[in-house]
């Protein structure tokens, strides 16, 4: 006879508990297995500072309920914490909250070496700005270059910010090729090679106020990727490259090509010439350069100009100038007037030392100055955005399918106008160019760059033709 063995009954509550920690305990361990199996490494503990350094500044850092905190202070630099070791190429990811009115960034490839301007942390920054300027995830070079890739270049990444929220950031840095993300929105690219390996510091900015002290900034789940590394899918926007004379694919893929190869005159010749002028100019290391000849225009090699034309498109090129230099791009330049020892006629982008050359005086409400549309719109320009004399700044214009046209320096627009607007006729009536007939209204024309007697490099030369379609992207 079979006896059957009766067993006490567990409560409801105690067996629900066991199935809950029981699915918990596997979730977790699923996660991990993956996290390992991603190759992830943790950055942060969750607990403490280990693995942690501050350099720089006395602003406190802090870990609370599983973030690592950083808190303003009157009287200090800005404050880094960073990491013990540095990192060359890698994926990183992190979680950021931040108060709404301080400024803050994440260094990467970033150096501190007492050696070198006192161990003051310098380096590319993904910058944290929930100001209503809002360029969280551009690209600040800290201590060095300043703006590498402000979100002027990116409107559309601008919403991705949550404000007094938990926000993801992710940054791939592959080579010299750098991409950030924010809450899953593609917002930067710079291709860039001056630092191929560094530090990973967590910024505390200093402030101006007395007021501002005591405010927070959150970071937690910070986690890395060093091997087995590839660049998220969908990033397509504007690509900032600072490597001379050179198209990544991704500029291929958006159609820009070299207007200038960096080594030869293909491409381009004398205005009103057949040829490429035999002197004013020369090429040298990776540099177009129109020579010294006193300041006078056109009286030495002439200005030089593209051999195709051009109607709607997006210019940008390098430049360097010299103290006291004069020089121009001019666009829509047809050849059909006629000039004598003078600039070929176009619109023209100007390129000047305001500073130490007298035409940025003339003209109107300083409409002569750099990136100005010379002698009909002055350029809205902040000095913080300008690189000094013999630095390298970068000029963008754009021409668009609808005649709107835009200047830009350095990654900022500072002029706008309507071709063929009642303004634009306005100006240009009131300008030099005003007896010239249908001053700057041509269907198409050559781009030009300017001898002006003056010693101007120029590099990085890319264009790409625009199309109603590309002009909305």
């Amino acid at each position: 006879m079979n006896k059957k063995l009766h067993l006490p009954a567990l409560p409801l509550s105690l067996v629900l508990f066991s199935l809950f920690f029981s699915f918990q305990a596997c979730q977790v361990s699923q996660e991990q297995a993956g996290a390992e199996e991603e190759g992830w490494t943790p950055l942060f503990n969750g607990t403490d500072l280990t693995g942690w350094n501050q350099v720089n500044g006395t602003a406190p850092y802090k870990v609370e309920d599983g973030a690592i905190v950083g808190t303003t202070v009157s009287g200090s630099p800005n404050s880094f914490l960073a990491t013990d070791q540095p990192y060359g190429d890698f994926i990183l990811e992190l979680e950021f909250m931040m108060h709404p009115d301080i400024n803050s960034g994440m260094q990467f490839r970033s150096i501190s070496d007492p050696a070198i301007m006192e161990g003051r942390v310098h380096g590319y920054q993904f910058e944290l700005d929930p100001s209503e300027r809002n360029w969280t995830g551009g690209i600040y070079d800290e201590a060095r270059r300043m703006w590498l890739y402000p979100l002027s270049l990116n409107e559309e990444a601008k919403s991705a910010l949550k404000i007094g929220e938990w926000n993801k950031a992710r940054i791939e840095a592959l080579g010299n090729d750098i991409r950030t993300w924010v809450n899953g929105v593609p917002v930067a690219h710079l291709v860039d090679d001056m630092t191929p390996s560094g530090i990973i510091a967590l910024q505390v900015h200093s402030i101006y106020d007395d007021k501002d002290a005591g405010k927070e900034i959150k970071w937690r789940n910070i986690r890395i990727k060093t091997e087995g590394l590839a660049h998220q899918q969908g990033h397509d926007a504007f690509v900032v490259n600072l490597i001379p004379n050179s198209l990544t694919e991704k500029e291929k893929e958006q159609g820009w090509s070299l207007l200038w190869d960096g080594k030869t005159t293909i491409g381009w010749r004398g205005a009103h010439k057949a040829s490429f002028p035999e002197g004013g100019w020369e090429i040298q290391n990776g540099e177009l350069r129109v020579l010294e000849s006193g300041g006078g225009e056109s009286v030495n090699g002439g200005d030089i100009v593209t051999e195709k034309e051009y109607g709607a498109f997006d210019l940008q090129l390098e430049f360097k100038l010299t103290e006291g230099a004069n020089s121009g791009i001019k666009y829509f330049v047809t050849e059909e007037e006629e000039v004598k020892n003078a600039s070929a006629i176009g619109l023209e982008y100007q390129i000047l030392d305001d500073k130490n050359h007298p035409d940025a005086k003339m003209g109107r409400d300083g409409n002569r100055t750099l990136a100005s549309l010379y002698d009909l719109k002055t350029a809205e320009k902040q000095d913080r955005f300008l690189k000094p004399i013999g630095e390298w700044n970068r000029a963008r214009l754009v021409v668009n399918p609808d005649n709107t046209v835009e200047h830009w320096l350095n990654g900022v627009k500072v002029l706008e106008y309507d071709r063929g607007s009642q303004e634009f006729k306005d100006l240009v009536a009131i300008s030099k160019y005003k007896d010239w007939k249908n001053f700057g209204m041509a269907e198409k024309g050559h781009i030009l760059l300017q001898d002006h007697g003056n010693t101007v490099a120029f590099r990085s030369i890319k264009i790409k033709e625009l199309d109603k379609q590309q002009a909305n992207k």
